[in-house]
């Protein structure tokens, strides 16, 4: 059996009764999981590792991706977007394809994979170019992507994140085509990992090649296309990368604990556990103490909860737990609102976002409180490595969240995430909101960085962020250019629709809330030593104004 199958059939410790764990999942596969005893570890309330990888789902979601393997770049943004763990690219040594064929039970399978496969610069032309010239490198690759039938719920993310690129497309689900991908996700499965030397390390968007970054193995019971879950999955892909199996996660309650411990099915393969809705900060720290005690300072523990746990409730938590100087990760996952009470607003939430318990009425248009920024207050902790980024950036979040995890003291880890129900908003465009999100001052992108200088803005890096020196983003077009403001980011989400009117003429409530954008964004750029060239401009009309007056 290869590695990578032992991935999606191995999820148990070593006491663990394997058969009666195959026992307890085909029973729920089957829909007779409801006369089954209590098994060891319901016991003490613990569901095994990994076991969402029996999860199947393909019965369930109407659509799966079609791959058109000679649109194909290699770019793995598809991978990286997915939010439920199924698709993955794979490289295959050009002298090696055959080999790996024979595991098909017919001509027409090895076709079929055949058309799964493509020679693309990024494997095939470089290395060939390469080995040309030197004789040493490897050979050219072979590069497919595959889509696994039981994890994908149609959801369509990673066609958005494939983008111009137009390699993939979603197609109703048959009776005729569902065959063949599971002869596909089979052949996967069956075929050695991708080859070490086709990784560049420097190319961190190529830890998804690696079996090892598939900590998250699917299966959950989160949304389709939810924004969480991407995060989540790279965030463990590069904590596995910095410090192998050495990490583990205590979590807020909130979506990530719900859709992560539906029994049986647990998709995360390292430890994590769950204790109150507002307290993971303070039992990392009694974790951490632990670790301290046996000798295990080189493991890691990420604290991770949503923006209502985090920034409410549990806010004395996290802030006890950035001043103690221990080495633990704050992990955030800001959806600007509670997702898994029904969509209340929390402190994270924007001026006018529309959420229960914050109605959009004819007296009072939804939230009135400024949004709370997390990152910005982590900051002024002592000696805190803060990272605030994006998934889809998948530079910016790599290099941003490996530096906080080498980072030896405190972090905090805000990333945005994309609640497709309570942002009202299609399943599919988790990744472009997020960006979108960016580019218009809603979520700006930074690190801050403690050991980076003397000053505040010698530690703080703007990085990321387009037009940095300006008020708002300008996005080239073939007109010329268009403003990208927070209005721009409101117009595309539900829960800002009231705040529009039939000609879509914004609300004063709503250029409130772009206000309070421009006045966060303008306060991050003076932290960073940023001049801003409007304001700059905006304060010399005021003193000829004034000149003029005298």
């Amino acid at each position: 059996m290869s590695q990578r199958a032992k991935i999606y059939s191995e999820p148990t410790p070593q006491w663990y009764d394997i058969n009666r764990a195959k026992e307890i999942i085909n029973a729920y596969n089957s829909g007779s999981g409801s006369g089954q005893p209590a098994d060891r570890f319901v016991g003490v309330s613990a569901v095994p590792a990994g076991t969402g990888s029996y999860r199947d789902f393909s019965y369930i979601a109407p659509d799966l991706p079609e791959f058109d393997a000679e649109s194909c770049v290699a770019c793995m943004e598809c991978v990286q977007n997915c939010p439920d763990s199924a698709i993955w690219g794979l490289v295959i040594p050009g002298s090696k394809l055959d080999g790996t064929l024979a595991v098909c039970d017919s001509d027409d399978n090895r076709a079929l994979i055949k058309r799964q496969l493509v020679q693309t610069t990024k494997f095939w032309k470089t290395y060939e170019k390469k080995k040309s010239q030197d004789g040493s490198s490897p050979e050219g690759a072979w590069f497919g992507i595959f889509a696994d039938p039981t994890k994908c719920k149609g959801c369509g993310e990673c066609v958005t994140a494939c983008g111009d690129h137009k390699a993939l497309k979603m197609i109703k689900k048959t009776r005729d085509n569902l065959p063949d991908y599971f002869a596909i996700w089979d052949y996967y499965k069956k075929t050695p990992q991708t080859p070490s030397e086709y990784i560049n390390p420097k190319l961190k968007v190529d830890i998804m090649l690696k079996d090892s970054a598939n900590q998250y193995v699917g299966g959950a019971g989160s949304c389709m296309g939810c924004g969480e879950t991407s995060a989540i999955r790279q965030l463990l892909a590069i904590t596995q990368e910095v410090y192998g199996n050495k990490f583990g996660i205590t979590a807020n309650t909130g979506c990530n604990t719900v859709y992560g411990s539906t029994y049986p099915y647990n998709p995360f393969r390292i430890p994590w556990v769950n204790s109150l809705f507002e307290n993971c900060g303070t039992v990392a720290m009694g974790i951490r103490a632990h670790w301290d005690q046996i000798g295990r300072q080189d493991h890691v523990i990420l604290s991770l909860g949503g923006d209502g746990s985090m920034l409410d409730i549990g806010f004395q938590s996290l802030s006890r737990m950035l001043v103690s100087g221990m080495n633990i990760k704050a992990v955030c996952v800001d959806t600007q609102v509670y997702s898994n009470t029904g969509g209340q607003a929390s402190t994270a939430s924007f001026i006018g976002q529309e959420a229960k318990m914050s109605v959009h009425g004819s007296a009072v248009k939804g939230k009135m409180e400024r949004r709370k920024e997390l990152a910005n207050i982590a900051m002024m902790h002592p000696s805190v490595f803060v990272v605030q980024t994006a998934g889809p950036m998948t530079s910016h979040f790599y290099k941003g969240v490996e530096a906080a995890l080498r980072y030896q003291g405190p972090a905090l880890i805000n990333i945005y995430t994309t609640c497709q129900p309570e942002h009202q908003v299609a399943d599919d465009v988790s990744c472009s909101q997020a960006l979108l999100a960016v580019e218009s001052r809603a979520f700006p992108v930074f690190v801050h960085n403690p050991e980076g200088g003397p000053t505040l803005a010698s530690r703080m890096s703007l990085q990321g962020n387009p037009s940095v020196k300006r008020d708002w983003h300008f996005r080239k077009t073939k007109e010329g250019e268009e403003v990208v403001n927070f209005l721009t980011f409101a117009r595309t989400e539900g829960r800002f629709s009231k705040h529009f009117d039939k000609d879509g003429n914004p609300s004063d409530v709503i250029l409130r809330s772009q206000q309070d954008r421009l006045d966060n964004w303008r306060l991050l750029q003076e932290l960073a030593g940023i001049a801003n060239v409007d304001r700059e401009a905006e304060w010399e009309e005021q003193r000829s104004k004034q000149k003029g007056a005298a």
